[in-house]
């Protein structure tokens, strides 16, 4: 149990020096390896578009790696960057120290075989005003299929974080045909998805949200992600999708953390399908913002939820367990708990739930080993039991600003079937602590004998 947590020991694990490495290479259940094999495409602006962007890399057709010989912000002036050309793998572990950012907007897939590791996305209310109607995700596919997003920081979106989507019952009358229309075998693995923004500029009012996987999503995997300081969704799974969540850790949820539902109101006619989620060894702790005795699942709507649980804990922000289960609106669904698994776990490294926050908050997000001053304070007030869901990026010291930096692009120098340094050091790689200091602190650790 949480009650007896170190938060003193876990913080001093996340100021070590280099963090753990993670594997590039394919994992277990990853439905692609995106353009592994292809030709190397190298960004050389921070411009969001024209010769040597990002964008301008993405549209291009074939299979491709593209690596950065830029580091800094990519300033989207509110538009989302569009990924609609297929077999692409976008390395940011290979920009150099501060690594890529991108601001003001956020990410779209539309296509299939995408890989991207090791970006930033901050989103935030690029200054519009509360319900004006801007809504950016900062990460989502649209009736994508064959993606894996791994070590990627999303922060501040105005509508979900990190999500996967489409058309409802499109391709046809069958389930069969629904679920083939819209996003399938999406994996989300060691994504850091923090601070949605809550009273900001979507169109609904409310809307600090974690993740959304739509109606009829099917092979959705979260492997080792963190939510933090989302108001609900961490995540929402809706009308008959299929999830696997294994060793994630939720902080500081409001009002709701893992929740399904089919809305009648949305299914109208169609046959309900029953929905499945199989979580194994997550942990949610509550924190500042977390509504008294929230479950760690809850149950709306109309439709049923096929469950299997193991090895989940749920927690207060002093330790004290929380109920697993619990409904929301007068709901007629049913919670069909599941002897075995409803998804594979063959392959699977699967931890105990006890080593899940230490090891996520050391390993989550954009290159650990190189983390920016918005993520390190956002990971101390979770290893501190601190923060709070906000409604602009203004309240935490708005956006960042990075230096452009520059560095070429030795292809010989890194092992480009798991797109990993041949030297083990990567760009940018930090061997001193990554923690936030005050002057007053950093003077005090100078003259320290």
């Amino acid at each position: 149990m949480l009650k007896t947590r170190n938060f003193s020991q876990i913080s001093a694990v996340l100021a070590a020096g280099a963090a753990i490495m993670t594997p590039a290479s394919a994992q277990p259940g990853d439905p692609t390896e995106g353009g592994q094999g292809g030709k190397i495409v190298k960004v050389t602006t921070l411009a969001k578009d024209g010769p040597g962007s990002l964008a301008a890399a993405l549209a291009m057709k074939g299979k491709r790696i593209i690596v950065f010989e830029v580091g800094g912000a990519i300033d989207l002036g509110m538009s989302s960057l569009k990924i609609d050309q297929p077999y692409v793998t976008i390395a940011g572990q290979t920009a150099p120290s501060p690594g890529i950012t991108l601001m003001r907007g956020g990410i779209d897939v539309t296509t299939h075989d995408v890989k991207i590791s090791h970006l930033r996305v901050m989103t935030g209310d690029a200054g519009q005003e509360k319900m004006s109607g801007w809504e950016a995700d900062a990460f989502s596919t649209a009736a994508a299929h064959d993606v894996v997003i791994e070590n990627n920081t999303f922060m501040w979106a105005v509508d979900e974080n990190m999500s996967a989507s489409g058309p409802r019952f499109g391709g046809g009358d069958t389930v069969a045909e629904w679920r083939k229309a819209t996003s399938h075998n999406i994996v989300f693995r060691l994504n850091f998805a923090a601070e949605g923004l809550a009273d900001s500029s979507h169109p609904k009012g409310e809307h600090s949200k974690g993740s959304l996987i739509h109606d009829n999503a099917t092979g959705i995997v979260f492997d080792r992600n963190i939510w933090a300081h989302n108001v609900e969704r961490s995540p929402l799974v809706k009308g008959g999708a299929q999830v696997l969540m294994v060793n994630n850790f939720i902080y500081d949820p409001a009002l709701r953390a893992v929740h399904y539902n089919l809305m009648d109101l949305e299914w109208t006619d169609h046959q309900h399908v029953a929905g499945e989620i199989t979580a194994v060894g997550n942990v949610m702790r509550g924190g500042n913002s977390t509504a008294e005795d929230l479950p760690f699942l809850m149950l709306g709507g109309v439709g049923d939820l096929k469950y299997y649980g193991r090895d989940n804990i749920a927690v207060d922000r002093h330790g004290e367990k929380l109920p697993m289960f619990g409904t929301y609106g007068q709901t007629s669904a049913k919670l069909i708990e599941e002897a075995e698994p409803l998804a594979s776990l063959s392959g699977y490294d699967l931890m105990p739930s006890k080593e899940v926050e230490t090891y996520v908050l050391r390993n989550a997000g954009a290159r650990p080993w190189d983390r920016s001053d918005e993520e390190i304070r956002v990971l101390f007030y979770i290893a501190e039991g601190r923060g709070h869901t906000i409604d602009s990026q203004e309240e935490v010291g708005g956006y960042p600003s990075f230096p452009e930096t520059r560095a070429k692009f030795d292809a010989s120098k890194w092992d480009l079937k798991s797109m990993t340094p041949l030297s083990g050091v990567y760009p940018g790689q930090k061997v001193e602590a990554q923690e936030a200091l005050s002057t007053r602190d950093k003077a005090m650790r100078a003259t320290a004998k």
